[in-house]
């Protein structure tokens, strides 16, 4: 008997390294020391030196059941992007510039073909983020998980000035509420989907019109990262007051995590398109509006509050950034501690 015997090929382990060497190597900032395969990534904070009160930022977060649509269709080379965004956007969110991520594969077997795809996205994030993946972890659990699966979770680092973190305690009555336009469903609510839609290779491979693409294509796009967003209206001189990364939870959970007490959010649901992809989930499942909007992003993957003032200042740089931003509605005083959302469409109070 031996440990391959047993479920656990080190071989394959060592293999699966050596594919994904080239694809971590292209995330790497000046300050990473050290190579690929040491114990603990090193990451130099010289450079921060000059930082008056430097803090620094964190966010872990998996790609939850997405990806049982990605075992189905047998494409693993973007749950990674998904992996990096859902950790760095809640960074970024705070007011952090991402420094580096670590990921952390669970697999009943270790493929090191399909192994190094799943990293190929991580390495993608990264990038598209401006991150070093400094390190991670692909462990094999024969027994524990059915050998065609895994699970993939990441870990992030930033770093931000005390000064220009973002709180959301400097939101005011008045201030505007600004979206940035998500690529699709993004990670969050597929336990839901997988109920509305047949999960089969078949039905996820069927062409819809209002998609423009197949329901699988549709399902896997991305999660979009917002760093370059965020940093551009930084750089625009525009002070964001609050910001909220739209995930599990929609608009009812996220926006009031933002808010200080005594503030509302009102969302006009009328203020942009709301995509395709949710119109058909919500038609094919029989979801009422509220479940829609506290379970998904509805098309706005963030949300930031910005004095009134420098609204048009904001949606340039957003626009400059290669992004889509929306006018989505403005914050208005509430009794005593409350702090909330409230949507509506149009004029009518929803």
């Amino acid at each position: 008997m031996d440990y391959k015997n047993a479920g656990v090929d080190v071989e394959a382990g060592y293999k699966s390294v050596e594919l994904m060497k080239k694809y971590v190597e292209g995330t790497m900032r000046p300050e990473v020391l050290g190579g690929i395969g040491g114990f603990s990534g090193a990451f130099s904070m010289e450079g921060f030196c000059g930082m008056e009160k430097p803090i620094l930022l964190s966010g872990t977060d998996g790609v939850g059941t997405k990806l049982k649509i990605a075992f189905l269709m047998d494409k693993h080379d973007t749950v990674g992007i998904d992996c990096v965004a859902m950790c760095i956007n809640d960074v970024v969110c705070a007011g952090g510039e991402p420094l580096f991520f670590l990921d952390y594969i669970a697999c009943g077997k270790n493929y090191p073909e399909k192994i190094a795809e799943i990293v190929k996205g991580v390495a993608e994030g990264c990038r598209q983020a401006g991150a070093a993946l400094v390190g991670g972890e692909t462990a094999e659990h024969p027994g524990l998980m059915p050998e065609e699966e895994y699970d993939l979770a990441g870990f992030a680092v930033g770093i931000a000035e005390q000064k220009d973190l973002i709180t959301g305690q400097e939101i005011r009555e008045g201030d505007a509420l600004i979206g940035i336009a998500s690529s699709g469903v993004h990670s969050n609510g597929f336990s839901l989907i997988r109920k509305v839609f047949p999960m089969t290779k078949e039905g996820l491979d069927t062409y819809y019109e209002e998609l423009g693409t197949t329901l699988g294509e549709a399902l896997m796009t991305p999660t979009k990262i917002y760093v370059k967003a965020l940093k551009a209206i930084k750089q625009a001189g525009v002070k964001v007051k609050g910001c909220s990364h739209i995930t599990g939870g929609g608009f009812y959970e996220n926006i009031p995590r933002m808010l200080p007490e005594g503030i509302m959010a009102r969302v006009d649901t009328d203020s942009y398109d709301v995509p395709a992809i949710f119109k058909l989930l919500q038609k094919a499942g029989g979801i009422d509006d509220k479940m829609m909007y506290n379970t998904y992003n509805m098309g706005l993957g963030m949300i930031l509050a910005v004095d009134a003032s420098e609204v048009e200042k904001t949606m340039n740089a957003i626009r400059r950034a290669g992004e889509i931003p929306y006018v989505i509605g403005s914050c208005e005083s509430c009794a005593g501690t409350e702090k909330g959302v409230i949507l509506y469409s149009g004029s009518s109070v929803g």
